[in-house]
């Protein structure tokens, strides 16, 4: 149990077992069982220099509540050589209220900190040999009740701008981003393969020089880490671990083909830990040659007809009126290497007799109108030859002669016969056939 001596110095009023200096400042000093511990004061004023090397200050009243619209400043200064500490112990204020913290022996100096309200334990370090701290309540507030205010340790520390040094892990390995371990330098913390990181990989020194977290650890890794997915495609696992022995198969959706191991196994990989037997597979998009158009049968035709169909498209037949379907009326392109037809196209048969005699019919008159057209023109054609052969003589005849080309009626007279004794003057007759000779003439005369 620690027993508490109060001393004085100076001029100073003592009563009983402690002594006063100032109603609100008094010097102790605490002892345990072979033990002793260096005096510091407590400050319970409003403003006030300190050049002790570990002290207390108090909210004014301490432990009674503040007054409203009050603004305390205190100033605390070391060995220029050292350092500031402050331990906040207790920190429950107004919302309004202000307990500002300056690294500097003035309000210009940069701010520490700046807090309101309540907030647990905390610590701040000055870069410095001073420090100024300054409370300002709300004149608009008044805080009542026992404990409302704050109480704030600071101690003399070696100067030092650097936070402590990190210790080095088992089976890891550490690396720093600065030859010093000022403020801001991160350390890396990493482990040997066959090992696993338990804890924060990385540890930051803060403004404080306290690190950001705790010391991580590495442990052995007894299972794989897990692969991940693989796009376009489900993965079935052995197990809910991926522990050694364990197997991870890796299937393709539809339309898409695999490329790589499907099947990964986890096995120990010696000192470097258990590890995949392969890499992830990959699930490429299927690309299949089209069916080209099988063509249309006789008395049918297609629907969305064209030259090429991709693969999983369809092609309809329908059969011409009087015709019925035999077959697969639709046929689909099925994938492949090349891509094939379903099933051969359909056949379109006449569905009555009727039909088929008339359609026999029809093709009977058809072949009788081309047999009589072939005769004819088997006959006007050389007819035509002829003809042509004639009116050319003639035409060349007119030309070059200058005369019409007359044709008699007969060669002889059907009188040259009657001897020249009994021939009689028939001047009738001869001018009849002078006549007809003329009108003969002028028929075949031409043109010109």
């Amino acid at each position: 149990m620690a027993h508490c001596l109060w001393h004085t110095w100076g001029s100073v009023t003592q009563s009983g077992l402690f002594s006063v200096i100032d109603p609100h400042i008094l010097s102790f000093t605490a002892f345990s069982v072979g033990h002793c511990y260096e005096p510091f004061v407590k400050y319970a004023v409003c403003s006030g220099e300190m050049t002790d090397s570990a002290g207390v200050v108090l909210s004014p009243n301490w432990p009674e509540a503040y007054d409203s619209g009050q603004d305390c400043i205190w100033g605390i200064h070391v060995e220029e050589d050292r350092r500031i500490m402050l331990d906040i112990k207790v920190l429950n204020i107004g919302k309004n209220d202000l307990l500002t913290f300056y690294d500097g022996d003035d309000l210009t100096a940069k701010v520490l900190g700046q807090y309101g309200g309540s907030r647990p334990h905390f610590k701040l370090y000055t870069s410095m040999a001073d420090v100024t701290i300054q409370f300002q309540s709300d004149p608009a507030t008044n805080i009542y009740g026992y404990g409302n205010g704050f109480v704030v340790h600071f101690f003399e520390v070696p100067r030092n701008d650097t936070c402590p040094e990190l210790p080095e892990i088992t089976n890891g390995w550490k690396s720093t981003s600065h030859p010093e371990l000022v403020h801001g330098t991160v350390v890396t913390y990493q482990c040997y393969p066959g090992f696993q990181l338990v804890g924060t990989e990385l540890l930051m020194c803060q403004w404080d020089l306290t690190w950001s977290g705790d010391l991580p650890s590495c442990e052995r890794v007894l299972s794989c880490v897990d692969p991940g997915t693989v796009e376009h495609s489900r993965r079935v696992m052995s197990g809910p671990r991926f522990t050694v022995g364990s197997t991870i198969q890796y299937i393709c959706n539809k339309g898409y083909t695999l490329s790589g191991n499907s099947l990964l196994s986890c096995y120990n990989h010696g000192s470097s830990g258990p590890k995949w037997s392969e890499m992830l597979p990959k699930c490429a998009s299927v690309t299949y040659e089209p069916c080209r158009n099988p063509g249309t049968p006789s008395y049918s035709t297609q629907i969305s007809e064209k030259p090429l169909y991709q693969a999983g498209e369809m092609l309809r037949f329908s059969c011409l009126r009087g015709h019925e379907l035999l077959g697969e009326p639709v046929l689909r392109c099925v994938p492949g290497h090349p891509s094939q037809w379903s099933s051969l196209p359909p056949v379109c048969r006449a569905s009555s007799k009727e039909f088929i005699n008339g359609r026999r019919l029809d093709f009977a008159n058809a072949d009788y109108i081309m047999e009589r057209a072939n005769i004819a023109l088997t006959v006007f054609i050389p007819v035509a030859l002829i003809m042509v052969f004639i009116i050319g003589i003639y035409l060349y005849f007119s030309k070059v002669q200058g005369k019409p080309l007359c044709l008699p009626m007969s060669t002889s007279s059907p009188y040259d016969h009657i001897p020249g004794e009994s021939t009689f003057d028939n001047s009738l007759y001869e001018t009849e056939t002078t006549n007809n000779e003329v009108r003969l003439s002028v028929r075949l005369q031409p043109a010109y």
